[in-house]
């Protein structure tokens, strides 16, 4: 049996559970399975792995994604750039574990965002600057497309939602919210921008995919702004890891 996971604290709900089910269900893929780990602690990792010898891989959600890089062997060139790991591959040599971290956050949202973009997405506003907003600041920068990160304190290198003005908006065409501001069951809440200013050459893009359309896409929308949710960012990000556990 080979067993996969997701760690984090706490994991109320998991795409990533229903996700991998269902594929080795629909697929035949026997003899593996995925399963929830909640360690509140990530210096429980150790004892997690050594207490589940068929571990072949984790995922790894909220608050771990930063703290786990000391755990690990080795991580990749995306991962060590951005500072934060959500994928982990486990392989055993000569008895002892090898972990190596991945970041598949900058995949998905790569992948995703890529086919919509068009001329004039050349400025992005980010809002928040949290362990997502790493992945989408990598890949900004990977696409040459510059950015300013909108947070509600003030913080180095960063402005206050108070401080976007029109002109700002309208040089800035592509709107990426990596906050939790949206999600259910706070569906209300969005990022404090004045909307009227936005546009058909807008392009709004939120991280969160529950519900579906947030009410930031729902705004952005009703200006005629394109709109794309988190959700084919997180099928992207999960096939991903399946291939790096396969070494695919």
């Amino acid at each position: 049996m080979k067993t996969y996971g997701l760690i984090g604290y706490p994991l109320s709900h998991s795409f990533s559970k229903k996700y991998f089910t269902e594929k080795f269900l629909n697929e035949g893929i026997e003899d593996h399975q995925y399963e929830l780990f909640p360690i509140e602690d990530i210096k429980k990792l150790p004892d997690l792995i050594a207490e589940n010898p068929s571990l072949c891989g984790l995922n790894v959600t909220i608050p771990h994604k930063v703290n786990v890089l000391c755990y690990l062997n080795e991580v990749d060139e995306a991962a060590e750039k951005i500072g934060a790991v959500n994928c982990i591959s486990i392989k055993s040599f000569d008895g002892e574990n090898y972990l190596k971290g991945y970041n598949t956050d900058a995949y998905g949202f790569e992948s995703s965002l890529v086919p919509l973009l068009q001329p004039q997405h050349t400025k992005a506003l980010v809002f928040g600057d949290g362990g997502a907003a790493k992945a989408v600041k990598y890949v900004l920068e990977k696409l040459g497309i510059g950015y300013q990160v909108v947070v509600r304190k003030e913080a180095p290198g960063a402005i206050l939602y108070s401080d976007i003005s029109p002109e700002i908006l309208a040089s800035h065409l592509l709107l990426i919210n990596t906050t939790p501001l949206g999600m259910s069951p706070h569906v209300d809440t969005y990022p404090e921008i004045d909307y009227s200013q936005l546009g058909t050459q807008h392009l709004a893009y939120d991280l969160v995919y529950n519900p579906l359309e947030t009410a930031f896409l729902t705004k952005a929308a009703v200006q005629g702004a394109q709109i794309k949710n988190g959700l084919e960012m997180l099928y992207q990000q999960a096939e991903k890891a399946w291939a790096i556990w396969n070494n695919c």
